[in-house]
């Protein structure tokens, strides 16, 4: 990675230091996970929601647009959640750094798994492989009825509310559509979930990388890994509760620290 590699010397020497430890676990690691969160993809545009600007900070009321009780009872949350889709930063958001580094770290090292919380989709577009990826809390390039569990591209949906309907309904049943994200009051993928565990529980090196570990059950995945024996390193801007935990912490932006880490690896 070129471009990025050059930014392996923008890192202060004691951060450096640290780069260098890491990345020499990452070379000797046999089975490597990465959970990556929002902060990963808030170099692209995309805000995150709990953090001091997040979406739901600066508006508690947009988080009803994300709880499966209010979506289905209330018309008026779902308009807001489909005005909200319509005009999201995702369809403009790009690849940063930060994802080019975490596809290239599956070209250099023995990438098993890459769990993400984020539903944006950048992970596959910076050259992550697909079959290497598990979107823990969904989607948002897709669309599935609540009904009859139809699902079909995103796009699609987007045009008719462009068109004019602000609370689309399900073409084959009538049922009510949303993102096929998972929303508070909705659970996991049970064999999504069961893939992140059990890679979890085998690896021998474990990155948690732009994610407040703040959300379970993805932020239990961190713990396992340690539990059985993986080195645990965490990669923020802010601290996490499970900083104690890893044996290495490195705080800054992702779109410098990743690339420096990958680079050296």
């Amino acid at each position: 990675m070129p471009a990025d590699a050059e930014r392996a010397g923008t890192v202060a020497p004691e951060v450096a230091e640290r780069v260098a430890g890491i990345a020499a676990w990452l070379r000797r690691a046999r089975r490597i996970v990465v959970l990556t969160g929002a902060g990963i993809s808030t170099e692209s545009g995309i805000p995150d929601f709990r953090g001091p600007n997040g979406v739901w900070t600066r508006n508690p009321e947009a988080e009803k647009t994300a709880t499966l009780s209010h979506y289905l009872a209330d018309p008026e949350v779902r308009r807001r959640a489909w005005q909200h889709r319509l005009h999201s930063e995702v369809w403009r958001a790009r690849p940063n750094a930060g994802h080019r580094a975490v596809a290239e770290l599956e070209r250099r090292a023995c990438l098993e798994l890459l769990v993400t919380q984020n539903i944006d989709g950048l992970h596959q577009a910076a050259g992550s492989s697909p079959e290497r990826i598990v979107e823990i809390h969904g989607t948002v390039h897709e669309v599935r009825c609540l009904s009859c569990d139809f699902r079909g591209p995103m796009a699609e949906t987007l045009a008719r509310v462009a068109a004019g309907e602000d609370d689309p309904a399900c073409l084959r049943c009538g049922g009510i559509l949303k993102s096929a994200t998972i929303s508070f009051g909705e659970s996991l993928v049970a064999a999504d979930l069961e893939r992140a565990q059990q890679a979890a529980a085998r690896s021998d090196c474990f990155l948690a990388l732009g994610t407040s570990l703040g959300v379970y059950p993805a932020a239990a995945l961190p713990e396992i890994a340690a539990a059985a024996g993986a080195r645990l390193v965490i990669v923020n801007g802010e601290p996490t509760p499970l900083d104690p935990l890893a044996d290495a912490v490195l705080h800054g932006r992702l779109g410098e620290l990743l690339p420096a880490l990958v680079a050296a690896v």
